[in-house]
Order: C-alpha cells, then structure tokens, then sequence
C-alpha cells in the first residue's frame, strides 16, 4: 500500500479521538535503547502540554508507536507533522542519526462514538504481549493509558 493511500478518506475532527501508528524507518528497532525509548516519552509527555492533543493511551513498540489521542486544536495531518519531524530531528540530533527516522505517512482510525476507548486502550497497550516481547504488562516499560 503506498503513502497515498493512506491519506484517502482521512478526515480530521476536533474533539475526536483517533488511534494512530506510526513506523521506524526500515523498521529498524530504535527504541530497544531504553533511553531513547524514555527520551521519546518525554517527547510524547511535552507535546501534550502543547494544547494540541489529549493522550489517552499509547504503547512505544521497538520499531513503532500505537497513540490514541484527543485532537484538541489544528488537523491530524498538521499534528502528526510536527510530531514526527521535530521529533525526528531531536532524536536524530542524539543518535548523529542521518537520512529518515520515521516512515513516511501514518495508519489513522477515526474513533466513533459506538467504540469504547477503555477497551481500545487496553487493546493498544497489550501490544507487547501480542509481540511476545514480555509475559506480563507489568514487565513493559514503555506504555501509559488515562484508565489504567
């Protein structure tokens, strides 16, 4: 499936919340470092400050990020734009990281009304079971959800 694809049907409302995954480039597993990982988080944690969304859950995978969020001001796309390129560019600041660190595009769901975000949350942050990267949540640092 191209980039361009990706982008048909998108549409972006504030007030609603959308779950979105976004990919490494070359899926290389980046945030296997644990502080990058973390530095990523706090990444997360200050862009929220911004006013521009509201997270309610994530799980930060080795070579990708699943986010459920609340857009609050602007578009999707102009979010996940200066998400990805600032964060792009402090990461690849640390590593001396050349080229692309994030895939081009992004998946977007447009949360309805009739879903229960709790139980997609829950869906979200068990993630690294599913990957049978640990047994337990619990064993998983890198996750937060609103409910949980």
């Amino acid at each position: 499936m191209g980039y361009e694809n990706l982008t048909k049907g998108r549409v972006s409302e504030l007030g609603r919340a959308y779950s979105i995954t976004i990919v490494t480039e070359n899926r290389i597993p980046h945030f296997n470092d644990f502080y990058l990982a973390r530095f990523l988080i706090k990444f997360m944690n200050k862009f929220e400050s911004s006013g521009k969304i509201e997270l309610l859950s994530w799980v930060l995978m080795p070579d990708h990020l699943h986010w459920l969020f609340v857009i609050k001001e602007t578009s999707l796309s102009e979010i996940m734009r200066v998400f990805k390129g600032t964060s792009s560019h402090s990461i690849k600041g640390l590593l001396n990281w050349q080229g692309a660190f994030w895939q081009r595009g992004f998946y977007d769901h447009a949360i309805r009304g009739d879903e229960d975000l709790k139980q997609l949350s829950r869906y979200i942050v068990a993630n690294p079971l599913r990957a049978g990267l640990v047994k337990s949540i619990a064993d998983y640092s890198h996750w937060d959800a609103k409910w949980l």
